[in-house]
């Protein structure tokens, strides 16, 4: 079925990586604007995005070793 996806809880890491897949094609596009338009602002923007990118990457590290807590097994 289109558009579906697998529910899962909310501290998997699969909502993590979602979110850093949204904020990488943000970031992409950023990148684009910039380039036709070399404003400040923009670079504003991508600045914030990759402290984002940033904070993303402790959360998953934290649900990744939550995880590995909670089923050492992998399962």
């Amino acid at each position: 079925m289109p558009g579906y996806s697998l529910s899962s809880r909310e501290d998997d890491p699969v909502h993590t990586v979602r979110t850093i897949g949204r904020l990488a094609q943000m970031i992409l596009e950023l990148r684009d604007e910039y380039v036709r338009e070399l404003r400040p602002d923009t670079l504003d923007q991508i600045e914030r995005r990759l402290d984002e990118m940033v904070s993303l990457h402790v959360e998953l590290r934290e649900r990744r070793e939550r995880q590995l807590q909670e089923h050492p097994d992998g399962g």
